[in-house]
């Protein structure tokens, strides 16, 4: 994929000074110069876990390795996918209900703009060195190798958990239809059907996705269509204009918890970070997608929220459930039905169940290729770095599928306070492996051109910088902080409650200080950081 000129590298009692003479990635050249130092930092650095040269099709040895069977397609839908989910079609009335309309434009564009500079981040740094698992991989390389592993395994208990999630979700979605039929019996044949997609091979995977994430999409522009034309009396009799909008206008404090609404929403577009280990061409593909799926979902959400907003006024009571179960009386049904669909809420359950589908097929994915870079990186147990000869880390994806399961019966025992207590512990994981994103680019930015590179020949630059991953970084943190809001303005104020908002944050700290501590890591020096291994493969 890549060319380019290289000298031979020497055994260790002779090893070369000048290790690379000059680079070409795709007519993009990198200076000359790049000593031995660096790769004797760099096999330190990899001796204590920090860095990982990712799994990839065309590494040195022979051995099955990850495959690079993505295209640019498969990219933008698999984020998309992410992002288009309950958060839209449930979530998206509660929070016009909380906010008002204007309150509920205001935040998601704020948020929208938010994971617009995190986006940009992941890109930089996933075009320049494109491995699996890469959010993990940057911080412990970038930043401290303990802080890599304790969002590695922060990111992975995420999506683990939320293919349980989905489970319970599926099988409740399906209750609609078939009340008599035990949940359990749904969440089993769901569990097969991702296993199935995920064992197959990445691009049956990336093409599962696919077409769920395009039916999500396609129910979007339909409902924004449709939408238009109701508002506007071409559908419905009735003109409703602006004057809905104008009488909700912006609801004061609800802004803030329709911040945090937003935050959960947008959860998962960063998931082109960790398929770009297995894009074909990830240096085009990765900022190809990056830049359709920031506008595609502003213009989803942004469109959405404006027409909830037009046709139903915020303080419907309908708007206020988000509840999985509550279909016919999703903002997206009620809309449909004052457009005359009259199997609206049939409509909009086989949608929600292709969300739920597509979002268990994405964590168990992010979770299996997060532990295998884990594993390759020394931070978890050797056996999980089986790679299979079609590509598929075995026992990652197992492991995870079969934690999943796990919390699923959670739910059924005990009232299901474990089950929410894990749920609690997921729900921050995914703004904690933001704020990684954010503060792993600021350094590897700050360690790029402090080494002598030229920020121009970058592969994919991201636009704004410092100024964007500050900003992405703050607000991430701001939103991480606040997310506790309504447990802390309950009345009477009830401790546990507030206990079970935070108690993901106390779990990555038990990992980064455990490891810190089990390894004595520092902060890698900027000067120290290593810009080279792990690249190698793409480099020949």
């Amino acid at each position: 994929m890549f060319s380019g000129r290289k000298k031979s590298i020497k055994n260790k009692a002779g090893s070369s000074n000048e290790i690379v003479e000059e680079i070409d990635l795709n007519d993009v050249k990198y200076m000359k110069g790049s000593s031995s130092s660096h790769i004797e930092k760099a096999s330190h650095h990899r001796g204590n876990g920090s860095i990982s040269t990712g799994s990839v099709s065309d590494v040195v040895d022979d051995k099955p390795a990850l495959q690079r069977g993505l295209k640019a397609r498969h990219l933008t839908m698999i984020s998309l996918g992410g992002t288009i989910g309950t958060g839209l079609f449930l979530a998206s009335g509660s929070s016009v209900a909380n906010a008002g309309p204007g309150g509920a434009l205001l935040a998601y564009a704020l948020i929208g703009i938010m994971v617009f500079f995190m986006m940009e981040c992941l890109g930089e740094m996933a075009t320049f060195l494109p491995i699996s698992g890469s959010f993990n991989n940057y911080a412990g390389r970038f930043i401290d190798p303990a802080v890599g592993f304790a969002l590695g395994w922060n990111y992975w208990y995420n999506w683990a958990v939320t293919v349980a999630v989905e489970l319970t979700a599926g099988s409740m979605v399906m209750a609609y239809w078939l009340p008599h039929v035990p949940n359990y019996v749904w969440s089993i044949v769901f569990l097969v059907i991702i296993l199935a997609l995920n064992l197959f091979s990445v691009k049956g995977y990336g093409e599962a996705e696919y077409w769920f994430a395009l039916i999500k999409v396609l129910t979007v522009i339909v409902f924004i269509i449709l939408g238009i034309l109701v508002d506007t009396a071409v559908l419905g009799g009735h003109y409703y204009g602006t004057e809905t909008f104008n009488y909700g206008g912006i609801q004061g404090l609800g802004v803030l918890s329709t911040f945090l609404t937003a935050g959960f929403s947008f959860q998962g577009t960063e998931l082109i970070g960790v398929a770009a280990g297995e894009s074909e061409n990830p240096r085009k593909n990765v900022p190809r997608a990056i830049k359709q799926v920031f506008w595609r979902i502003i213009l989803f959400y942004i469109l959405s929220i404006l027409i909830i907003g037009l046709i139903i006024p915020y303080d419907d009571p309908s708007l206020l459930s988000d509840d999985v179960t509550q279909i016919s009386v999703s903002p997206f049904t009620l809309v449909f039905v004052k457009a005359g669909i009259t199997p609206a809420a049939d409509v909009m359950n086989a949608v929600i169940l292709t969300t739920v589908l597509s979002a268990g097929n994405s964590g168990l994915y992010a979770s299996s290729r997060t532990l295998l870079d884990l594993a390759n990186e020394g931070k978890a147990p050797k056996f999980f770095r089986k790679i299979t000869k079609n590509g598929i880390p075995i026992y990652c994806v197992l492991l995870t599928a079969v934690i999943g399961m796990l919390a699923f019966l959670t739910s059924l025992f005990g009232n299901g306070v474990v089950y929410n207590w894990l749920l609690n512990i997921s729900g921050v994981a995914g703004f904690i492996a933001w704020l990684g994103i954010a503060a792993a680019h600021w350094r590897f930015r700050r360690a790029y051109v402090l080494q002598g590179y030229k920020v121009e020949d970058l592969p994919f630059k991201a636009r704004l910088f410092p100024i964007g991953p500050i900003f992405a970084f703050f607000v991430c943190l701001f939103v991480l902080v606040g997310q506790g809001y309504s447990a802390w303005m309950a009345t009477p104020v009830v401790a546990a409650d507030i206990v079970a908002c935070y108690i993901g944050i106390p779990l990555v700290l038990v990992f980064y200080a455990g490891y810190k501590i089990g390894k004595r890591t520092k902060v890698i020096p900027l000067a120290e950081i290593d810009l080279i291994s792990g690249r190698e493969a793409f480099l020949r």
